[in-house]
């Protein structure tokens, strides 16, 4: 699989996106700031955000500082949905906002999801309306969900959801919401690719082996994993170290083998390392 820094998915909409993107989860201020502009330098053009991170804006001011085009750099953002049922309205007033703090010109959000499946059927299909006529007048280009198993994505209205962002990792593979998304065309983005980086985990054989033998450390191995499964991870760092390592994943490829070996780590959903509300009624 030949895969370089620059490569990208097409998603449903026509718009493509990088299949790796630079996370910013608990990244505040001056270290969330600096970690965007060393992702940008290092080759990354695509950074995940959130409402719920609070650091909107300080990725919007670092992209407009990184000397980087903002149509080279694709942003994504999340809705925080409450548990209560919100009307549309409303939600579309506060999806409004973010729009002013992470794109420095205020002028598009290049993905939107929903940053969970809170607030039963009827809250999500009024979050997803107010995504939808977003998505409708231009300012946001494509819409999607986050940690949304299959029966919500099943329940939710028209148009499909561009992607599915989901934790996603060796130990944690979520194969009835991959499979089910993959035949819908709904690109998976995994996010805590690295398992956070678990010292537990990362002494585990299989891994400490296969990154001995492809003389990688066992955070490369893990993204490679993810890219040959064809999903679009996520690491997140504020290493400059660290975010430039995660991106040198391009010089080497897993064999079947290896695939198979990592495979079979899988532990369900015991397995999750973080937050996971993909079973939310």
């Amino acid at each position: 699989m030949a895969l370089a820094l620059d490569s990208s998915i097409k998603l449903a909409s026509g718009h493509s996106i990088p299949r790796l993107g630079y996370g910013v989860y608990q990244a505040r201020s001056t270290e969330c700031e600096n970690g965007v502009k060393d992702a940008l330098k290092s080759g990354y053009r695509h950074i995940d955000s959130a409402q719920a991170y609070h650091n909107e804006d300080i990725v919007g001011r670092a992209v407009a500082a990184s000397g980087v085009a903002r149509s080279e750099v694709f942003l994504t953002t999340k809705y925080m949905p409450s548990h209560q049922v919100i009307p549309a309205s409303d939600v579309y007033s506060v999806i409004q906002k973010s729009l002013k703090r992470i794109d420095n010109g205020g002028r598009y959000i290049d993905l939107m999801l929903i940053h969970a499946p809170f607030g039963g059927e009827q809250g999500r299909k009024n979050n997803w309306e107010a995504l939808a006529k977003a998505q409708k007048e231009g300012w946001i280009r494509d819409i999607g969900v986050s940690n949304f198993g299959v029966p919500h994505l099943k329940s939710l209205p028209a148009p499909k959801p561009s992607i599915n962002q989901i934790e996603l990792h060796p130990f944690c593979q979520q194969r009835e919401i991959v499979t089910y998304c993959q035949a819908q065309g709904i690109a998976v983005q995994a996010y805590s690719p690295l398992i956070r980086a678990d010292k537990d985990r990362y002494k585990n054989p299989v891994l400490v082996g296969i990154a001995e033998k492809y003389k990688k450390e066992v955070a490369q191995v893990l993204i490679r994993w993810s890219l040959q499964k064809g999903y679009i991870p996520l690491p997140k760092s504020v290493t400059p170290s660290r975010i430039k390592s995660n991106a040198e994943i391009c010089d080497f490829e897993l064999d079947a083998d290896d695939m198979k070996a990592l495979d079979g780590l899988d532990e369900g959903a015991k397995g999750a390392c973080t937050w996971n509300p993909v079973d939310q009624a």
